[in-house]
């Protein structure tokens, strides 16, 4: 009997990760070691500073920052989290309207600015609205994961006793990246109206994804155990097709094919935003391993 090999695995718990997670999809010559975290987020720093996991989720934006700084990191074609960005940033009715032609001068708060979503949904407001974001004030309140990035001069850091939130509904803030955390109040609208029927129209000029967390593999476990990899890899597709999900629009997108428009994007809108320096090849994130799956 073949002795399989414990891989420790970076993943939160979302339906396409269910039944990877509790055995129900499985393997004979791999098993997991899982994070116990939560959220994945806070897996991310120890995952490109330490490569504490064999492989795992990891944000688009840490991912290319950590190639980018020579992190022995790799893609596999496949996205666990991911969704349209449109009404990820609202403001606060009371204190006026805000849309994307008057954001300039205005304090916009953002987790990190080096957040996934964040990136996107600058890159939506540039590319698809025009507005001048190199006038925006980025109210942040933590730092990169990858540790060598630093910060554009308009990037400041909120006070730790403040909360993204209540700045926003104190007024504090002209508007906020809230994404998953956008709570259920009156008082709040989304920057871009309409988002999605805004949405489906930037979805029909770029066909692209704009998905959060890809897997992401050490070079390590391509070299030592290709075959692993590959059942990685296959255990992820399952995993997804048991979760049997019913989206119009598939945004956990697997394989190069259909990865390829949102990781072209996100690298043109990484490199608008200076959050990466020089423009990636999509086929560079991937090694002759990981390319020809699926």
């Amino acid at each position: 009997m073949t002795e399989k090999t414990t891989v420790s695995a970076l993943f939160a718990d979302y339906p396409v990760t269910r039944a990877l997670k509790s055995g129900e999809v499985n393997s004979p010559i791999v098993d997991f070691a899982f994070s116990p975290l939560k959220t994945a987020n806070k897996g991310f720093k120890p995952f490109v500073r330490e490569l504490a996991y064999d492989v795992g989720e990891l944000a688009i934006v840490t991912f290319l920052q950590a190639v980018e700084h020579g992190r022995p990191l790799v893609l596999l074609p496949a996205a666990v989290v991911g969704r349209f960005q449109h009404h990820c940033i609202a403001y606060n009715v009371e204190r006026g309207v805000v849309t994307p032609d008057d954001l300039a001068g205005k304090q916009i708060g953002v987790r990190a600015y080096t957040q996934t979503t964040g990136m996107w949904v600058r890159g939506i407001l540039q590319n698809q609205y025009g507005a001048d974001l190199g006038k925006v004030t980025w109210l942040t309140f933590e730092d990169a994961h990858v540790p060598e990035y630093v910060n554009p001069p308009n990037v400041v850091l909120a006070p730790e006793t403040k909360g993204l939130t209540d700045m926003l509904l104190d007024g504090e803030l002209d508007a906020a990246m809230l994404g998953n955390n956008m709570p259920d109040d009156p008082r709040l609208r989304t920057v871009i109206p309409d988002p999605e029927a805004a949405a489906r129209e930037w979805y029909s000029q770029t066909g692209a994804i704009s998905f959060n967390h890809p897997v992401v593999v050490t070079e390590a476990l391509t070299r030592d155990h290709p075959e692993v990899v590959a059942e990685i890899f296959r255990l992820v597709k399952e995993s997804k097709a048991a979760a049997n999900l019913k989206e119009e629009i598939d945004t956990k997108p697997i394989g190069l094919g259909a990865m390829r428009p949102g990781l072209e994007l996100a690298i043109e809108y990484s490199l608008q935003q200076g959050l990466i320096h020089r423009r990636f090849v999509v086929e560079e994130l991937f090694n002759e391993v990981t390319i020809d799956l699926a």
